[in-house]
């Protein structure tokens, strides 16, 4: 039977419980702050030229990771699989996250025992850990992450690619090791293997 009263003229307004509204608060701050983040990243990236991509070195010829990931397969947002334009745009979004928050916050002192290269994205094993680990900050500072995301980032993957990338026989070996004397060598790595393929 339908409900024929007539409407109060004045409803009780809904009201949301004190906790809950905390919460609400402290979630939209959050967001606004991920926003806020974004946006400075995205306008550093408008006013920067894209750095280029590296050169191969002489007598190897230029293959792209994309060329060992299977057809059939989920396509990589791993920066080794890119090439051309793509490449190009991952790598002014890395260089932005490098720049402007990894090395403020985790650049640390060089020394021989802390290489650093300020072209570093000319090093392509500096570039591949630099966009892993950029992936997994992604991944580890989203908020569905928990509350313990950014320590598993720092645990398991800041520590561990800090050990390898800034070893005194990593890929920076042959670069600076003092701000006064700036020195940049991409270091040789073996020649691939001619191998023949049968037809």
């Amino acid at each position: 039977m339908p409900d024929t009263s007539t409407p109060s003229p004045n409803p009780e307004p809904f009201r949301i419980p004190d906790g809950d509204l905390d919460d609400l608060a402290s979630t939209l701050a959050k967001t606004m702050n991920e926003v806020r983040q974004h946006g400075v990243i995205l306008d550093r990236l408008g006013s920067e030229p894209a750095p280029a991509a590296p050169e191969p070195a002489d007598g190897v010829p230029a293959v792209a990771a994309a060329d060992f990931v299977r057809d059939d397969g989920p396509e990589s947002v791993f920066i080794l699989a890119l090439d051309g334009e793509a490449y190009a745009t991952e790598l002014a979004a890395l260089t932005a996250w490098v720049n402007y928050l990894f090395l403020s916050v985790y650049g640390r002192e060089i020394s021989t025992t802390r290489p650093w290269c300020a072209q570093w994205h000319e090093h392509p094993e500096a570039v591949a850990r630099l966009h892993a680990l950029w992936l997994a900050w992604q991944q580890f500072t989203d908020a569905e992450a928990g509350l313990s995301g950014p320590s598993t980032w720092h645990r398991d993957h800041l520590d561990h690619t800090l050990v390898h990338l800034r070893a005194p026989d990593g890929p920076f070996a042959a670069c600076t090791t003092s701000p006064t004397r700036p020195n940049h060598r991409v270091l040789v790595t073996p020649a691939p293997e001619q191998i023949e393929l049968a037809a």
